[in-house]
């Protein structure tokens, strides 16, 4: 980033002046490299794992901001009670069409006819957002990680 992006990355220096820890994650040593905090060279192919240990880290230990989540992003809209997820319906998800294989989305859609404003409100209740995306990321077991 700091050859391609100079101008962009005068602001993750301001950041890491300010206390943020810079982690560059590329299989090359670059400039970005060196003034990185921690310094992540992936194998080829292993980007997905690490995003998904990524995704499972702060999903479980809930290291995401909770206000920002829940008051500008749709994690505290509710999904319709008919969704089913993959590890339910072997490796495929709800609505799918076997005979003319397609899915049907009605089963994927938030509760509301129009949802303006997330259904969930303050809390986020075990059927939206982050909740879901924790057991998706948990599954993988934790020796897979060390592939990267």
């Amino acid at each position: 980033m700091a050859e391609c992006h100079p101008v962009g990355f005068q602001w993750v220096m301001e950041a890491k002046a300010r206390g943020a820890t810079v982690i560059h994650v590329d299989p090359r040593f670059t400039r970005t490299s060196a003034v990185a905090d921690l310094h992540v060279p992936l194998r080829a192919g292993s980007d997905i794992v690490f995003l998904g240990a990524i995704i499972n880290y702060v999903l479980a230990n809930e290291k995401y901001f909770r206000d920002y989540v829940v008051t500008y992003t749709n994690a505290a809209a509710l999904v319709t009670e008919d969704f089913v997820d993959t590890e339910d319906l072997d490796g495929v998800f709800s609505g799918l069409n076997h005979e003319y294989r397609y899915y049907d989305f009605d089963t994927w859609r938030y509760q509301g006819e129009d949802v303006v404003k997330p259904a969930g409100g303050e809390h986020l209740d075990p059927m939206c957002g982050p909740s879901p995306c924790r057991g998706d990321s948990g599954r993988t077991p934790a020796s897979t990680w060390s592939a990267c």
